[in-house]
């Protein structure tokens, strides 16, 4: 398995292409992008659980029951969520799309990501649709990745080569998130695309079971949005022999398929509004996966502890605390915490009590930019990696006034 260049357009018979239509005022912002597969594809997606949902997410549940697709569009500065012609909106960009592009407005992927309850005015769309197709190339990850952000400051994507069999594979992906990160299935937006020869169901499948260890386990700010949505399109045109079922080939994908998910997760995670650090918190030892993962996401969305390592602060206690009253069944007592980066590791906590340590060392290991929060027990074989960043007195300013 090697990491290539490429995105979303590394995989054989892939494009893509981003404008700016004029969604955004901002005219140096793109604001619409989309992904064309030469092949129509299989085609899996998951959605957010918030009971609020964007208009776009119905849709496009509506649009691949028959476990296909071939092209992806959204926009950006507007989430077309709390629209009482939401419906329309959306169904309206996919018809566009498809009269444009020779297909079937049903093969049309559809997402918007931006602020909620505000109308969509399809005029920009539709007069940026023919410009947005005639864009399409096989170099246009970056421009479709750029087309979906918001508050981001990082453009998110990765591509990489795998083999099935006799026949290499390509799988990329682009991803949006920032803000109002705490999904509960996927989140925020990330389209991946892959050359593999895989099933419809085996498809749903894999992306359905990846998604509880990697998207699942990031949060940024507790804040489950109306429009996650993952998707992944799969054409084919590796030409591998179709993995239709369990077995060496579909384990092949999986690995691959989470190699690349957990990239964008740290990518992710560590773009948080206003972050200046990414925090992965492992835990090890638990009583089984399903307790681990709770620890690990309490930790990393606890505001204490967030605020502690943007201090710098080795304010160890702040984690005990997240896994007291996580609901986890543990016991406290066997609790052992260290933090590591680049500049090494320092414990801070055995059998659930502090130790002595240096605090000039700790705060030398807190200040880098990536940090892991590691919490090792005594009570079983579970293991599970959560994602998150510090918060920072940037997201409120982000944040205070992020509609007006």
């Amino acid at each position: 398995m090697e990491i290539i260049k490429g995105g979303v357009c590394a995989p054989k018979g892939f494009l893509a292409s981003g404008i700016h239509c004029g969604i955004r005022k901002n005219k140096s912002k793109k604001d619409l992008a989309l992904i064309y597969s030469q092949n129509r594809a299989s085609c899996a997606s998951v959605y957010t659980t918030n009971k609020v949902k964007g208009a776009p997410l119905t849709v496009t549940k509506n649009n691949i029951q028959d476990g296909y697709a071939q092209a992806v569009i959204c926009n950006s500065g507007n989430a077309n969520t709390c629209n009482a012609n939401g419906i329309e909106i959306a169904e309206e960009m996919c018809q566009i799309l498809g009269n444009e592009l020779g297909i079937d407005a049903k093969d049309v992927v559809v997402a918007s990501t931006g602020v909620i309850g505000q109308p969509l005015d399809i005029a920009p769309i539709k007069n940026g649709v023919p410009s947005l197709v005639k864009s399409l190339n096989n170099n246009g990850s970056k421009d479709a990745a750029e087309g979906i952000m918001t508050t981001d400051t990082r453009l998110k994507e990765i591509a990489l080569s795998f083999q099935i069999g006799e026949k290499e594979c390509k799988i990329g992906g682009i991803a949006k998130g920032s803000g109002m990160i705490h999904p509960n299935m996927a989140t925020m937006l990330v389209f991946i695309t892959t050359d593999c020869n895989i099933s419809a169901k085996m498809l749903q499948k894999a992306l359905s079971t990846d998604i509880q260890s990697t998207f699942n386990m990031v949060s940024v700010d507790g804040d489950t949005s109306t429009n996650d949505m993952v998707t992944i399109l799969a054409n084919g045109m590796a030409e591998n022999e179709q993995i239709d079922s369990e077995g060496d080939d579909f384990d092949t994908f999986m690995k691959a398929l989470n190699t690349l998910t957990i990239n964008l997760c740290r990518k992710i995670a560590g773009d948080g509004e206003g972050a200046t650090k990414l925090l992965e918190c492992t835990v090890d030892g638990a009583k089984d996966e399903k307790n681990a993962k709770i620890i690990a996401k309490s930790v990393i969305c606890s505001s204490l502890v967030k605020s502690a390592m943007f201090g710098s602060d080795a304010n160890w206690g702040r984690v005990l605390c997240a896994i007291g009253y996580s609901g986890a069944e543990v016991d406290v007592n066997k609790v052992f915490v260290s933090f590591v980066s680049s500049k090494g590791e320092i414990s801070v906590c055995e059998n659930g009590a502090g130790v002595d340590f240096s605090e000039e060392i700790a705060k030398e290991i807190l200040l880098e930019d990536e940090i892991t929060i590691k919490i090792v027990l005594g009570d079983g074989n579970g293991q599970a990696t959560a994602w998150g960043c510090d918060l920072t007195y940037d997201y409120v300013k982000i944040n205070g006034d992020y509609r007006t």
